[in-house]
């Protein structure tokens, strides 16, 4: 009696698929099943060239398995009215999926579906600033060069 027959007389059911496959193959197949990659969740980025591009993004937002990284360095420095507009139809989409959006740095959005949530630190958390204070430091070793242009046309370096 092998193995599974054992434990499935123990458990006292019928013979599944699986048990069946491993009694007279020897081995069990273990490969990824069709609806387990719907479930995944990915990480895409985007680039934001102009209001046009934002459809994919929409539509993978909507879709509700996307952590959507936009970089919007391209159309900030194109265009700050189309920027802008991208941004709120992003919020909106955003707030209708009950998602979440947040800018990092200068360049990147991070839009998430309702699954995600990103977190913002507070004032309260965030690292203070150490104060530094200036230093100029003058040196009366070395005299500093100055370049002068003689009315002769010829450039002149003095020193003082």
């Amino acid at each position: 009696m092998s193995f599974f027959s054992k434990i499935k007389d123990a458990m006292g059911g019928e013979t599944s698929e699986i048990l069946r496959e491993t009694e007279e193959e020897g081995y069990v197949e273990l490969g990824a099943e069709e609806g387990l990659n719907e479930s995944k969740i990915n990480v895409r980025p985007f680039v934001l060239q102009d209001f046009e591009s934002i459809k994919p993004i929409l539509e993978s937002l909507r879709e509700g398995h996307t952590v959507a990284l936009i970089n919007i360095k391209a159309l900030k420095d194109k265009d700050l009215v189309e920027l802008k507009r991208a941004i709120n139809k992003l919020k909106k989409t955003c707030d209708a999926i009950e998602g979440d959006i947040a800018g990092f740095g200068d360049d990147w959005i991070a839009a998430v579906p309702s699954f995600a949530k990103i977190h913002r630190v507070k004032k309260s958390e965030a690292v203070p600033k150490k104060k530094t204070e200036e230093v100029t430091e003058y040196s009366s070793e070395e005299p500093s060069p100055e370049l002068t242009i003689e009315d002769d046309g010829e450039p002149k370096i003095e020193t003082y």
